[in-house]
């Protein structure tokens, strides 16, 4: 296992210059970030080739960043600090691929790979998608199946075939696009490397545990392949997870070099239960790359918003801007609506107002990030907030009615507004799913 240095350590061997190049005030805390683990070496342009090889693998983090494909679409994983998201949050979300064989007909197996990639969707106002499209070898033509794949999607692929001469033929359709290569193994490990090295391909690294996979990286390393992702091939769902988080703990705990490096997971079956229940297991804990079977829409939305909730920071909210929107095309008998600026509160009025098929202004208060139950609980959803932004938006000055519809969390309020404005305040329901009803059949501007 690699020595760790402490902070002080590391900062005899930098410049000591505290010009702030590396992004942060201060040399000290830059080598604590280092001896951290949170941030390399070389994010100082000034540190000299022999504090980088006095320093060694010991200034790494313990684990690899890689990358998987070129250009706009290319995929990050790896490069994670932390078990937990409440220490920090996890970084760099986990790549979603969809896979095919290569026996299916050409026109069918371009229809599929066309619409794996068109499986993308906008929710909480970030848009969320599939990342990678995967051709597996099943006895067909696997190099004419990776040039119609590649022909059909500007995703990223991953190929899946364990005979170096068969993979050596598909990458020639590939160029420079940068593909995952699965999966290197003991018995065709120099080959598989031989093809990465020869192609810049990072490469899949297939042991049935932490200990065959720990034998095989050190070899890869050796051939001069350094961008792998590892896959825990045990037998079951349970045994592949329980792997997933011994890797985990092994790279970020032992900084043990072997493996630290992203991984992989396969998901089998058709049932689509039974491939959401085993995808989510993989993207909670720990895979970095989650290969499906073919799925609809409904599961890959279902397993792409487990993807975003749990890569987003859960000590920081997140929060739109707050202003006055319009959603469709509002006039002086729209109703106006009043919500946080949580982005799933906000999103989920939004949506529900355009289901509702009445125009309508919503006036987003700004809670910090909060919803609201929560803002009101704290203090960040108050009347006194309401009217000044009702007003700083002047929005009742676009209506002839000077009604407001507040949410029936915070019914409360309605009494002190009122009295406040001389505005008629209106209770709305509690749960936005209640708002078409609501506006179709309760609201009345006269």
């Amino acid at each position: 296992m690699a020595k760790k240095l402490t902070g002080i350590e590391i900062y005899k061997l930098l410049p000591r210059t505290n010009c702030g190049d590396c992004g942060f005030s201060t040399c000290m805390a830059f080598a604590m970030q280092v001896a951290a683990k949170k941030v390399a070496l070389d994010k100082c342009p000034h540190v000299s080739e022999e504090a980088k090889a006095a320093l060694g693998e010991a200034q790494a983090p313990p684990m690899r960043t890689v990358t998987i494909g070129t250009g706009d679409r290319a995929w990050t994983v790896g490069g994670e600090t932390v078990l937990f998201r409440h220490e920090e949050k996890f970084h760099r979300p986990c790549a979603v691929a969809v896979r095919f064989g290569d026996d299916l007909p050409a026109e069918e197996l371009a229809a599929k790979v066309k619409e794996a990639s068109g499986l993308r969707f906008v929710r909480i106002g970030q848009e969320i998608g599939v990342n990678l499209i995967a051709v597996e070898h099943r006895g067909g033509d696997f190099p004419a199946a990776v040039g119609i794949a590649r022909e059909n999607t500007d995703l990223p692929l991953v190929l899946i075939c364990e005979d170096p001469d068969t993979m050596g033929k598909a990458l020639e359709t590939c160029g420079d696009s940068r593909p995952l290569l699965y999966p290197a193994t003991a018995g065709n490990l120099e080959a598989m490397a031989a093809l990465a090295k020869e192609h810049s391909c990072p490469l899949g690294v297939r042991g049935k545990d932490a200990e065959e996979l720990a034998q095989l990286t050190p070899k890869l390393k050796e051939l001069g392949v350094e961008d792998l992702i590892l896959h825990p091939a045990a037998e079951s769902l349970a045994g592949t997870h329980a792997e997933l988080v011994r890797l985990r703990r092994l790279a970020l705990k032992k900084t043990f070099r072997p493996v630290g490096y992203p991984t992989l997971a396969m998901v089998e079956g058709d049932d689509p239960f039974e491939v959401a229940a085993q995808a989510t297991a993989y993207i909670c804990k720990y895979a970095s790359v989650v290969v499906l079977p073919p799925v609809g829409p409904e599961v890959a939305l279902a397993l792409l918003t487990v993807r975003q909730n749990i890569y987003t920071d859960p000590q920081v909210p997140l929060a739109i801007e707050a202003k006055l929107y319009e959603v469709g095309e509002p006039d002086e008998n729209a109703p106006v609506l009043v919500t946080t600026n949580f982005a799933l509160t906000y999103f989920t009025v939004e949506g529900e107002v355009e289901r509702s098929k009445v125009p309508a202004y919503i006036a987003v208060v700004d809670t910090e990030g909060l919803g609201v139950l929560n803002a009101y609980a704290d203090d960040r959803l108050t009347a006194e907030k309401i009217i000044k932004t009702l007003k700083e938006y002047g929005v009742m000055e676009r209506v002839r009615h000077k009604k407001v519809i507040i949410p029936g969390l915070v019914a409360v309020l309605k009494m002190e507004i009122q009295e406040e404005t001389g505005w008629e305040v209106i209770v709305g329901p509690e749960d936005a799913a209640g708002i078409p009803s609501f506006l179709k059949n309760e609201w009345n501007p006269n």
